[in-house]
Parts: structure tokens; sequence; C-alpha cells
């Protein structure tokens, strides 16, 4: 295996008297570029911490090139250092090797220089005046060696062209106009984690270990690190919930997500995984469907033959004549069948592969009855405290006029129709939670700016639903469980079970909400909306948090869900393949 590859061996870690991971095993070699997929809590960030030698495991072991890059790793810079004085340090090897490899030259020309001890502690001997080094040597040899490898480091590491591609990377990444005496302390949080991500970038070590990558960066920052990774000759490992970086990046993902034979690793990029998935899938509901089929025979088989030999039971007329003669081999073979049929049953019954679990789908029942007739004359103030007027138009669910939230919100204009799909898009500040809010009936919690003036049109009884980013609930001492049933009920929520629905882990659904990580939180609110959806769902960055798979399922969802959908996100992949129409909205002062 080449010095350069990584690679780990039946790891093992635990925590909190949980194994987080049992048994892992990967091998990355140059070249290959890995995302790290699963749901939150299957162990990813554990993984690679183990891989950078950060946290050691209970068992299993890791072999690590020596040249390693961990994004998440504290930058070992005082608050007063300067961006200057991090891309020096990101800088300092590639200048060294371009200084070592001018000595070599200059040694190798004749220069009188000597070979570093690094090439094995002999001088090169200069040759007659002009001339170069004899021609023969053990010195000659070491100073060549040592040429050959410090060149091939200078190349494998672009170092010839590495203060031009900080330059790059600082403009890629939105920090070009940072001034570069600016202190670390003095940096936002997404400023210091983007210029973590520069500084590796500009290091090519052998090998990078990245844990949420793109969190923090914008859609141009977010594909040139995609262009910087492709471009990188060593091995990527990378974790992520990102699934246009993981399309555009990976060559191989690892699913850590529980299954039968342990992580399962797929060749390819994210649409590769998918594909594979639903192969999987078709597979498991083909083989479940066949065996299900089986099972019903063997019993019916059993149960009939079994009668047929039963003691004691009247022979019919036909059977009586030759009774004597045949009973005894007929018996024989009856006998022989039930056995054979139920030691099969016996097998399928203990080997059959479990119900494969239901895709998340929005559950309609409660969306069956006539839709709400408009309200007519004038209604009470939402709330927001926006005043609310009559009815909007036929078949809309909320009109909005003027609306001016300040220093959050302009819009003069929207309609939302009772079969909408809307998407918000913008930058952070443009107003998009703010809509959701107002079309929600509601802003955000005290302390938020004035509410502004603007003019709501709501359907008469209108049911809107809001996940909002911040997830609350009234009751945190509640379980899990407790508050869905509360809130839906009991019959629906029996009816639909929330074990059923896949976004809460069974070993959660006895927790109280207000031990429950904000994650976890808002795929209980999720929850609450898949299993009684309103006739206006409004949903906020819904992937946040959601494993990419689960997050397919989700969009896929939404395709054919429930009433109208107004969505606002960040998620690139869900944005490239919205079906609907888009509001892109700007920021106001």
């Amino acid at each position: 295996m080449p010095a350069t590859a990584l690679s780990a061996h039946d790891l093992v870690r635990v925590l909190g008297g949980r194994r987080i991971l049992d048994g892992v095993s990967l091998t990355a070699v140059p070249g290959q570029r890995i995302g790290l997929i699963g749901e939150n809590g299957a162990g990813k960030s554990t993984l690679l911490r183990l891989l950078a030698g950060v946290d050691e495991p209970d068992g299993g072991r890791v072999v690590r090139p020596a040249e390693l890059g961990f994004l998440h790793q504290e930058m070992p810079f005082d608050p007063a250092a300067t961006i200057r004085d991090v891309l020096d340090d990101a800088l300092r090897e590639a200048r060294a090797d371009l200084a070592e490899l001018d000595r070599l030259t200059g040694a190798l020309a004749g220069g009188g220089s000597t070979a570093p001890e690094a090439a094995g502690g002999g001088s090169a001997t200069a040759g007659p005046a002009g001339g170069g080094l004899t021609d023969s040597g053990p010195a000659q040899a070491d100073l060549l060696a040592a040429y050959s490898a410090c060149l091939d480091r200078v190349e494998e590491h672009g170092a010839w062209d590495a203060d031009r591609r900080a330059d790059i990377v600082l403009a890629g990444l939105g920090l070009a106009r940072v001034p570069a005496d600016r202190t670390l302390g003095s940096l936002s949080g997404g400023q210091r984690g983007r210029l973590a991500l520069g500084a590796l970038l500009v290091r090519r070590p052998a090998a990078v270990l990245l844990d949420e990558p793109t969190n923090h960066l914008d859609d141009d920052a977010a594909a040139f690190l995609e262009e910087q990774l492709r471009a990188l000759p060593g091995v990527v490992i990378a974790a992520s919930h990102d699934r246009t970086f993981l399309d555009a990046v990976c060559t191989d993902l690892i699913d850590l997500d529980p299954a039968l034979g342990g992580p399962t690793r797929y060749g390819g990029a994210y649409t590769d995984y998918q594909r594979a998935r639903r192969s999987e899938r078709e597979r498991w509901e083909r083989r479940f469907t066949e065996e299900q089929e089986e099972l019903a025979a063997l019993r019916h088989a059993v149960a009939v033959t079994a009668r047929r030999v039963a003691p004691n039971r009247p022979r019919r007329d036909n059977e009586k004549m030759n009774y004597g003669r045949t009973a005894g081999r007929v018996q024989d073979q009856v006998s022989r069948r039930v056995r054979n049929a139920a030691r099969r049953l016996g097998d399928l019954e203990r080997e059959q592969v479990r119900r494969p679990p239901r895709p998340l789908r929005f559950q309609v029942g409660a969306l069956a009855a006539a839709p709400s007739a408009p309200s007519v004359g004038s209604a009470p103030a939402s709330p927001a405290g926006l005043p609310v007027r009559g009815g909007p138009g036929q078949g809309t669910l909320v009109s909005l006029r003027g609306m001016r939230v300040p220093g959050r919100l302009v819009l003069d204009r929207l309609d939302v129709t009772a079969t909408d799909r809307l998407l918000l898009t913008g930058p952070n500040g443009a107003g998009k939670s703010t809509l959701l809010a107002v079309l929600a009936g509601r802003l955000e919690p005290a302390g938020a700016a004035p509410v502004g003036s603007g003019e709501v049109l709501r359907r008469g009884g209108l049911r809107v639903g809001l996940l909002a980013q911040d997830t609350v609930f009234a009751r945190p001492d509640r379980t899990a469980r407790e508050v869905y049933a509360a809130a839906l009920g009991a019959e629906r929520a029996e009816e639909v079970p929330l074990a059923s629905l896949g976004l809460l882990a069974p070993r959660d659904l006895g927790t109280r909400v207000g031990e429950l990580s904000v994650g976890q939180r808002r795929r209980l609110a999720l929850a609450l909306l898949v299993a009684d959806p309103p006739e206006l769902l409004l949903l906020d960055e819904p992937t946040n948090h959601l494993s990419p798979a689960l997050a397919d399922e989700l969009e896929e969802a939404l395709g054919a869900g429930p009433g109208a959908v107004v969505v606002a996100s960040h998620d690139r992949w869900l944005r490239s393949r919205w079906p609907g129409r888009e509001l892109r909205l700007t920021p106001h002062g």
C-alpha cells in the first residue's frame, strides 16, 4: 500500500455506553475521494476524528500518511494572530521545499553546496573549474536521490504555484477583500471556518479530512471548493449532508447507517448511490413479497395436509376399498410432505427479511374533506398584528399586499394557490423566514423588528403548518412519543405511529423533548406535519439535520404531498430540482 494511503481496520468506538462504531474498516488511496453519509449519530464525525488521530479508538487501528489535514481541528493560532500569519504557516512547507530544491540544484550544478542531511550527510564534490559533480561516488548518488525526492514533493504539492494559489483560494472562498492584517479574533465564525479550509487547500497535504465543509459557504464558494478538491492528488474523506457536493466530488460513498453487513461502500458519486439504493430497495421489496407469498402457501399446505393425515379422520368411500393395500404408502407420502413443508416453513419464518421501512410520505387522509370556504367580510387581526381582510380569490389560500417589515422584508404582492409549489430563495437576510412567518400568521419571537405594514387575505378556516428553523415545544418534560400523541390525538397517533415515519430513532421516542438535540426536535416537528398535514405547508430549510437519503424521501413526498407547499432553502440539490415556481428575495435595509 502506498505510504500516502489511509486505512482503518476494525475500528470500535464507544461513547456514553453506546457503540458508535463497531468494526468499521476502510482503505483510501491517492485519487480517491470518499463521502461519509448517514443519519445524525451514525458516527461520521467520530470516524473522522479517529482517522485524524484526534481521538483514539477503543479497538482497531489506523494507518495514516504523515501529511494529513483535518478541517475541524482548532487552528493552532492565538486570537491575536493575523490572516497573513495563517497563510505564511500554510505556505511554510512549500517555501521550504523550494529553498531546498534551489540548494540541491546549485550543488548539482557544481556550486559547492553540500547535500542536506536528508540525502545521507555526504558532500557534493565540485569537478574541475566550471564543471559539475564528479561522475561517480556515493555522494553524487545521494545528492541525486535527494534532488529527485524533493522535486517530487514540490510537484505533488504544487509548491511553485503556492503563493498564487493562496490568493486564488482566498478569493474563491470569499475572503479576498478581508485585509491580511485582520486578527483571527476579529473574524466571524464563518470567516474563521473558511480561512481554516483555505489554509488546508493551500497546504495540499497527502490526506484531507473534512466535516461538513460546505457549511457557511455560498453557491460560488461551494462550487470553488468542489473544483479544488477534485484537483487534489491525495486522499479526500468528507462527511457531508450536501448532496450536490457529494455528487460533484466523491468517487466513493460509505453509508454508515446500520445495516446487516455493517457500513456499506458504494462506488461512484451521489447519483450512482441513489441508483444503487433504489435497486436495493426494489430487490428488498421483491424478496419480501415473494417470501410472504411462500409463507402463506406453506402455512396453507401444512394445515391442509396435516388434516389429511390426522388420527381418527373418517375415510371417504373411495378410500375404503383399497385402504388396506395403499393406506400405509399414502400415509407415509403425505406425512413426508407435511414434515418437509413444516421444516421449510420453520426455516423461512426464522430467516425471512423484515418488511422494508415505508418511505416518508404525507398522510393525506386529513385533507380528504372538502376544502374550507373562503371567508367573507372583515376578520380580526392575525397573531402577527397584520390586518386580515376578506378572503382571497377563488383557488387562492393566502394573498399578501404591500408587505413592509423594516429591515427584513419588502414584498408588493404574493398569491399562494391551493396546489402551489413555491420555492423562496435569496441570501441570508433577504426575508425568507420572515415571509414564512407572515404566511403562517406569526412573526419571530419577542425582540424582533417591528411588524411593519401590509395586508393579508386568508381563506377562512385555513389550516397552516410551519416548520421553523428553531423548534420549541411547550412541554419539554414530555417524551417525544407523548408530545406526538398529544398534538395529533390518540386516534391519529395510533393510525400513523411515530416510529413508522423513520424521523426519530426508536431509542429516542421515550426521550424528553427538552433533552433532544436541535435536529431531533426539528424531526419531531416535521413528523407532526407529515402525520397530519395542513392545507398550507411552510418549511424553513427542511433538509437541515436530515441524512441525504431522508432528504431525498422528503423531496419526493413534497411532490405528491398535501395542499400548497412553500419552502425556503439554501439546499443546492433541492433548488436545482424544484418542480414549482421560485420567488427570489433580496435584502432590504
